[in-house]
């Protein structure tokens, strides 16, 4: 049978001689993986298709498991992805963590726009540590593990302060806080931007400032919600991971400066503002 579909590259493996074997996630017909003959070949008409991260109109003929490449466009390249280590480090991570994570049956249009997106912030240059707990938190409602966030996740008491447990499904009270000794306390800036990145459309995003502790918080909630409920094992990550960790030092300095900016311009009767503002995304 022969299909044509619109399709982000999410694999792509050498097979064979000169060939390619690549996983596409499609808007219409979940994950794909097809042959691309000749694709490693220098001359090859279609070797662009095969590249990681490649947005494409994909046309292939399909009897078995696998596909074989027909004929194909590139829409957009995302070329500047592979170019630079951290960006390229960001979109390897959020590629195979959709590879990994996400089953063929929750691969469908909403995942793939929101995989687009990602990309395209990342290709953007919007702030990728934001990109990535926004579209890690879309992955994991995709596989049904949406966190509770707005009430206990054991009684549905309202009242908090709340501790975020990965075992409890969530959000838990004070009062149910002793089923989980590991449950962790978040600032109350990160609960409100936990729930607005559970709602938001990645293509949205705009301009947002997180502080250091709040990126922190933020990638320790999340990492623990995916591993408690997805348990996949990423090579990806463990580089992104080092990444983040030099970045965080980094970012620490940078607020502290700030700080120490504003206590020597303030008036002492001025009250203390936060420095990151869910409000201003955009």
């Amino acid at each position: 049978m022969r299909y044509r579909v619109l399709g982000i590259v999410i694999r792509s493996t050498d097979y064979g001689e000169g060939n390619k074997i690549v996983t596409l996630l499609t808007e219409t017909h979940g994950k794909q993986g097809i042959v691309i003959r000749g694709a490693r070949k220098p001359k090859s008409r279609y070797g662009a298709l095969a590249q990681l991260f490649t947005y494409g109109d994909y046309a292939f003929y399909k009897s078995g498991s696998l596909g074989t490449l027909i004929s194909g466009e590139v829409i957009e390249p995302f070329r500047q992805l592979r170019e630079g280590l951290e960006t390229a480090a960001y979109a390897a991570y959020a590629v195979e963590l959709t590879d990994r994570a996400a089953g063929d049956e929750d691969a469908g249009g909403a995942l793939f726009r929101q995989l687009k997106a990602c990309l395209s912030g990342l290709a953007e240059g919007k702030d990728p540590e934001v990109i990535l707990r926004i579209f890690e938190l879309k992955i994991a409602i995709v596989a049904g593990y949406r966190p509770v966030l707005d009430a206990c996740a054991n009684c549905g008491r309202l009242e908090g302060p709340m501790q975020f447990s990965a075992a409890s499904g969530g959000a838990l009270c004070p009062q149910c806080r002793h089923r989980d000794p590991v449950a962790i306390p978040l600032d109350e800036r990160v609960w409100k931007l936990l729930r607005l990145f559970a709602d938001m459309d990645l293509a949205r995003l705009g301009g947002i400032s997180v502080r250091a502790e709040t990126r922190r918080q933020l990638r320790e909630v999340l990492r623990r919600w995916l591993d408690m409920h997805l348990g996949v094992h990423l090579k990806s990550r463990s580089f992104l991971d080092q990444l983040e960790k030099h970045g965080q030092l980094l970012a620490e300095r940078h607020d502290d400066a700030i700080r120490e900016r504003r206590e020597r311009a303030k008036p002492a009767s001025e009250p203390d503002v936060p420095f990151d503002n869910p409000e201003s995304v955009r």
